[in-house]
């Protein structure tokens, strides 16, 4: 099947989203594991950005059936 432009710059876009998603469960981990005594405080913005983050995903598979 070939993919149209649209196709592969939503499925970048997508992939884009996701590795933000990453990178702040990221953040969070090394949090946990390494300082959370003291950026413990950080955590609840993170938390929230996490979720922003995540529901962009969850539109961008519900909106496009490619991306399941």
């Amino acid at each position: 099947m070939d993919t149209t432009i649209d196709e592969k710059e939503i499925k970048k876009m997508f992939a884009k989203q996701k590795r933000k998603v990453s990178e702040i469960a990221g953040e969070i981990h090394d949090i946990v594991e390494d300082t959370i005594w003291v950026d413990y405080v950080k955590l609840p913005a993170l938390s929230e950005q996490i979720q922003d983050a995540m529901s962009e995903v969850v539109k961008m598979r519900e909106q496009y059936e490619f991306l399941q």
